[in-house]
């Protein structure tokens, strides 16, 4: 049978050069060659200016036309996948620690955001004053990295509370301690990291330290000093000195007496007794302005710009102030944490709690009552953060007990966002085994989507937060900003 398709016809031709020249490979022309290669390709930068010129008012006139267009309004660019996998990158630990059942207290990511430290103490009652206990750093993006046994470990003498990395510089570290002491240690110094302490003097707290900050120094730039904070009412500032002492560099002192009063506030115990502060948060918009948690129940908004004097002095070596301004509605019982948010322009007044009654409360400075509660826990929260980098979404951990609903479980970390609920979280990770409770936990701000949370076994999981709780929608601000104030008014 014949083909289907018709006869192929086919042509010669020459090829479409008609000169050639054969050239050695590059390397074995000689530098006048090269020389010569280079000056070929010079540009002709009068010309280019020339195109230039001409040009400019066309393009100028399209950019105006494209800046003023509102074809895109609304439209989100989605580069990745979203998604709300949460992973454990690590689990960490120093089985010494463990052995003697000490727990983690605080977590701390240093200023670049490659070390994580982790303190060990008791938080579950009993005189632990005189107990060993240690501060553990691992290095994430050291190569070998084993879980169990950190870069560097301290010993200290007394239970550590609380830890706090230097803002800039990455390998000073302080804590407060279970004796009232504070603490500063440098992670680069192996054999006696410990460079600056407050010693036990009148000034010294007299109550556990349970929250140390730096704070900048307004006076010397590329200092900072360290605040402190205890239950026994007093908020501390300290200052280094050249003999490796912090010394008191001024004060304040809670003291329920002069915390101004509110009509739906009736629960406090007006007296003159000091108020044991348990957290502390200072505002982004204000640096002058923080919120307290107290043992009572109430958040307390502060300021350091306070003059009058407090009533309770304590043997100070410096006047104490008293900083509260206002108090919001309680907690139905001590407040562990709070976290004001870092989002301060479009919103600046909010901030959140967390207590032992189980809820989180939304706050905004400006008025008593909470914009939002959320029963998380039938028990314990011990710690609630902002996200540093999604204005909606936030994170909470659980102690002990079964939650009244079932999207809540024993010691878990739980990440809220607001966009997709205000009332459960948008998933909650299983950190510890049993009824062992969480107890802290911390956002890396450098690489953010890491995201530190230890807990009673003594153990530190870092967990890498999916795109979902990353990456900022077009209107998130507006969202937040429009919850707050819907709810206000």
């Amino acid at each position: 049978k014949s083909c289907q398709t018709g006869k192929i016809s086919t042509a010669e031709t020459a090829v479409q050069s008609h000169t050639s020249r054969d050239a050695g490979v590059q390397t074995d022309q000689s530098e006048d060659a090269v020389q010569d290669f280079q000056q070929e390709v010079q540009a002709d930068y009068a010309s280019l200016l020339s195109f230039l010129q001409r040009v400019e008012d066309a393009v100028i006139k399209e950019l105006n036309k494209n800046w003023r267009s509102r074809a895109f309004d609304g439209f989100e660019v989605n580069w990745t996948d979203q998604n709300e996998t949460v992973l454990c990158l690590h689990t960490l630990s120093y089985p010494e620690a463990q052995d003697q059942n000490l727990q983690v207290t605080s977590v701390s990511w240093n200023a670049t955001g490659s070390v994580v430290a982790c303190s060990y103490g008791r938080l579950d009652g009993g005189d632990w004053s005189t107990e060993k206990s240690y501060v553990c750093t691992w290095n994430l993006d050291r190569r070998g990295l084993n879980p169990q046994r950190p870069d560097l470990l301290v010993d200290v003498p007394s239970s550590v509370m609380c830890l706090a990395f230097h803002p800039s510089q990455p390998s000073l570290i302080a804590g407060g301690l279970f004796s009232g002491e504070l603490v500063v240690w440098d992670t680069s110094r192996t054999e006696d990291p410990v460079i600056w302490r407050t010693g036990m003097t009148d000034d010294t707290h007299t109550d556990p330290v349970y929250q140390v900050n730096w704070l900048p120094d307004a006076k010397r730039r590329n200092h900072a000093r360290l605040l402190s904070v205890s239950t026994d009412g007093k908020i501390l500032v300290w200052k280094e000195e050249q003999d490796g002492r912090l010394a008191l560099a001024e004060g304040f002192a809670l003291v329920a007496q002069q915390i101004p009063r509110s009509a739906q506030l009736k629960k406090f115990a007006w007296g003159e007794a000091a108020v044991g502060v348990t957290s502390l948060s200072f505002s982004h918009f204000d640096p002058r302005v923080f919120v307290v948690g107290v043992e009572g129940g109430y958040s307390v908004k502060c300021s350091t710009a306070a003059e009058k004097l407090a009533l309770h002095q304590p043997g100070s070596s410096v006047p104490l102030r008293a900083p509260a301004e206002l108090a919001f509605s309680p907690h139905g019982g001590p407040v562990y944490s709070v976290s004001c948010s870092p989002f301060h322009r479009q919103v600046p007044n909010l901030f959140l709690s967390c207590g032992t009654d189980g809820q989180v409360h939304l706050h905004s400075m400006l008025q008593t009552q909470p914009l939002i509660s959320l029963q998380l826990s039938k028990k314990y929260l011990f710690c609630v953060r902002w996200s540093p980098v999604r204005p909606l979404v936030f994170a909470a951990v659980s102690g002990e007990g079964n939650c009244n609903k079932c999207f809540c479980f024993i010691g878990d970390v739980h990440l809220f966002d607001f966009e997709k609920s205000s009332q459960k979280p948008a998933i909650s990770m299983k950190q510890a085994v049993g009824e062992c409770p969480v107890y802290c936990l911390e956002f890396n701000i450098k690489q953010t989507r890491l995201l530190a949370a230890g807990d009673a076994t003594g153990t530190v999981k870092v967990w890498q937060l999916s795109s979902d709780f990353t990456e900022q929608g077009p209107r998130e601000m507006n969202h937040l900003e429009q919850l707050a104030n819907e709810i206000t008014d």
